[in-house]
């Protein structure tokens, strides 16, 4: 018999477990859940108030049978999953497959890996939370109801192999807009005036002061005469005000934040910066990664406390409780936070320390005193104008919780502020040094990162902690949107410097628009966008959505039945499903350009097959449509005629090599080049349109060298087969199928017949599944 046996999730929380209990426990991991709704038929039955049809996975089965024959020889079965929704269900789950005994198995919950917080949870075990149950069960049931719905209506009425999801189609809504916005937006120019000062008679020795001028000016023109108005006045300063300000911390990290924070100062994903947390977590060093709580325990508090006192001393402690604002919170457990704060450093990769790091910092500067400042503004009268200019500036008189952090954001910017100013009173008389008009232009809503994104879904109340993550992932593997960085645009800009009373014009030039790990909507994103918005108005309704988050909400607390809620939204979703079916028309984004001067038929963008094309001609007519890809980079939605018809030049001859053509041209897979038949595709920096024919010989013989390298042996007598070097390692190819060597053959040293031998015993293997 077993005296005790512990269920966790993964295999790394066991680990740690077993650490600190004693030869009395035994630690098993379901590895994530041990069941999901069927493929078949839904996995819900409908009529029957969506009762969920659950079958064991796959992959499942051999761990549900050890856990099982564990389960009967126990004494006293725990199950320690998470504490959030997902964690209860995959703890009802395993009672259920388990067959387990009410009597014997008790539900325990922690939120930081620590031996007392486990000695704690088993002092105080519970039962599992069907409320919670049946909100995991409520999100995953409407989820699949959605999904499998909308997902065939995509397919008939829009390309095949698309899906659509509640969030996810909400998230790709937000960045669809931003990119509209975007591209509506015109710039305005103007001009923003800097000069630097100093005091009058201290020319050479004097500090400068730089300032800004309050007004911008439309026009070079405006900008001009200004100029020409400072030519001969005299510069004063008309007031110094100093105000004391303080800058207070932040309150400790929820996932929210930790992955916002991990994008700025890291530059790690989100869904990265999640699985690093998790890691952290289930090593027993920082408390549960799933919270929308920014509450510290008093634990914590004290602890954070002593190391503050010890290490800066008592001016620098500040003891602060935060409150969840959130009305929605899910989580009623802690901040995410060292689970032994007295620990700086850890030891592990450098991924974990980093992160680690972070959330020390965030943690002992929640608890840290305020930075204690004085701002000053400096405003310089101008004798021959009204303007004014204003310099303004902060002294740090004390550091306070900037000593150990400070908080990024996502709009920061580089112009000079907080600089220390040189000691200034009213009236002074100020020289200017130079004064420079430089041409600005105004720029529209950044287009959203990943945490961006993330913040943006926390304030519209779209999502949860546990959501954000899988909700970014799946919309980039669906191929609605892309996060890429792009290369800006140059563009002229005129600049007039005043300097020792002369005027002097300049033309630069600046860059433009580049983007640095940005997420952008595709095509196909954008089409399904559009059609979901003009079908089904209410699923891609901000508001809804956050409605729906609280209705969860309220099943979880017991406040609400979750086969009404379901009900309530199923029946008038499911109607207009067959609705949209039946009458929608066939929706491929398509937009006329214009006709083609040659054949006078009209030509047109829209997604085809294989993605993205210009078409010219109908189907209809008797002469097949001639049809083009679009290029990387270029979109539907702002492609002119004129690049439409660019297209049409290919696929386009560049000349001969070795008697033979070789052409350039845009197939499925992007650009390449073709020569005897061989298709050598083009790098991200070529274009199809430009590439010269001895580039494209240079491709040929590096594919060629690259194949050559490839072949470890050939046979004579076996001409369809090889030794091959692969990209893990080498192999044997034969009839269009590969064959491993065994490790103690050498593959330049294999016979005709070893390989046959090798190849003649090699197992069956097992069809492949085609991923939908």
């Amino acid at each position: 018999m077993i005296e005790n046996l512990v269920i966790v999730e993964s295999p790394a929380k066991a680990r740690t477990i077993e650490k600190f209990l004693g030869k009395d426990y035994v630690v098993k991991s379901s590895f994530g859940h041990v069941r999901d709704l069927a493929k078949k038929n839904l996995g819900i039955d409908i009529e029957n108030d969506f009762n969920p049809d659950y079958i064991i996975s796959a992959d499942k089965k051999k761990v549900v049978k050890e856990l099982k024959d564990l389960s009967k020889k126990a004494n006293t079965v725990w199950i320690a999953s998470d504490e959030d929704r997902e964690g209860e269900a995959i703890a009802w789950h395993l009672q259920e497959v388990l067959g387990l005994d009410h009597a014997k198995t008790k539900r325990i919950v922690f939120h930081e890996i620590t031996k007392d917080a486990i000695q704690r949870a088993i002092e105080n075990p519970r039962n599992i939370d069907i409320n919670l149950v049946n909100a995991q069960q409520a999100r995953r049931i409407l989820d699949r109801l959605v999904g499998f719905e909308l997902s065939p209506l995509l397919w008939k009425k829009v390309k095949p192999s698309l899906s659509a999801g509640r969030v996810q189609s909400v998230a790709v809504k937000l960045i669809v807009e931003r990119e509209r916005e975007i591209n509506a937006f015109t710039p305005k120019s103007y001009f923003r005036v800097l000069a630097r000062f100093v005091k009058e008679g201290d020319s050479v020795t004097g500090q400068e002061l730089k300032a800004d001028l309050s007004k911008r000016f439309d026009t070079i023109g405006e900008t001009r005469e200004f100029l020409e108005k400072c030519k001969p006045a005299t510069f004063t300063v008309g007031s110094v005000e100093k105000k004391p300000g303080k800058k207070s911390p932040s309150p400790p990290f929820t996932t929210s934040t930790l992955q916002q924070e991990a994008s700025r100062k890291l530059g790690y994903s989100v869904s990265q910066t999640m699985a690093i947390a998790q890691r952290l977590y289930e090593s027993g060093l920082i408390t549960y990664m799933r919270t929308d709580s920014v509450n510290l325990s008093s634990m914590a508090i004290s602890t954070a406390s002593a190391e503050i006192k010890s290490s800066f001393g008592e001016k620098y402690l500040k003891v602060r409780k935060y409150a969840t604002k959130s009305k929605g919170a899910q989580e009623a457990h802690e901040a995410i936070r060292p689970t032994y704060i007295s620990n700086r450093t850890i030891e592990g990769g450098n991924q974990e320390k980093r992160l680690y790091e972070l959330i020390w910092k965030r943690t002992i500067a929640s608890q840290m005193s305020d930075a204690q400042l004085e701002r000053t503004t400096i405003k310089i009268d101008i004798s021959t104008a009204v303007e004014h200019f204003v310099a303004t500036g902060e002294v740090l008189f004390f550091d306070g919780f900037l000593k150990v952090y400070m908080e990024s954001f996502d709009d920061e910017h580089d112009e000079e502020t907080g600089s220390l100013l040189p000691p200034m009173k009213q009236n002074d008389m100020l020289t200017y040094k130079i004064m420079e008009a430089v041409q600005k232009f105004t720029t529209p809503a950044a287009r959203y990162t990943e945490a961006s994104l993330v913040k943006k879904m926390e304030e519209l109340g779209i999502g949860r902690p546990s959501t954000y993550a899988p909700t970014i992932t799946t919309i980039q593997n669906r191929n609605y949107v892309i996060k890429e960085t792009r290369e800006g645009q140059k563009r002229e800009i005129t600049s007039l410097v005043l300097k020792n009373g002369n005027i002097e014009q300049k033309e630069l030039s600046e860059n433009f628009g580049q983007e640095k790990q940005k997420l952008f909507p595709t095509d196909i994103g954008i089409v399904v966008n559009d059609f979901l918005e003009q079908y089904f108005v209410e699923i891609m309704n901000y508001n809804f959505t956050a409605d729906v988050e609280k209705e969860f909400d309220s099943i979880a607390l017991g406040e609400a039945e979750w086969t009404e809620m379901i009900s309530k939204f199923y029946d008038p979703f499911h109607k207009k499903v067959d609705e949209t079916m039946q009458t929608s028309e066939k929706s491929k984004g398509e937009r006329i350009l214009g006709t083609d001067p040659d054949s006078g038929k009209p030509v047109s963008v829209k997604i085809g097959r294989f993605g993205p094309m210009v078409q010219i001609g109908d189907v209809e007519d008797e002469e097949k449509p001639r049809f083009a890809s679009l290029l990387k980079g270029q979109s539907m939605e702002s492609l002119t005629m004129e690049e439409a018809m660019d297209l049409f030049k290919l696929p386009r001859t560049l000349g001969q090599f070795e008697d033979a053509d070789v052409t350039a041209a845009i197939g499925r897979f992007g650009p390449y080049i073709r020569h005897q038949n061989k298709f050598v595709s083009l790098g991200k920096e070529d274009d199809p349109h430009t590439v010269t024919l001895d580039h494209a010989i240079e491709l040929i013989r590096k594919k060629r060298e690259e194949e050559k390298n490839r072949i470890i042996k050939e046979f004579d007598d076996k001409p369809g087969l090889q030794v091959l070097n692969g990209r893990y390692g080498p192999y044997i190819a034969y009839n269009k199928k590969n064959y491993k060597i065994p490790k103690s053959k050498k593959p330049d040293e294999l016979t005709l017949e070893e390989c046959l031998e090798i190849i003649e015993k090699a197992p069956d293997k097992p069809a492949r599944r085609r991923k939908k």
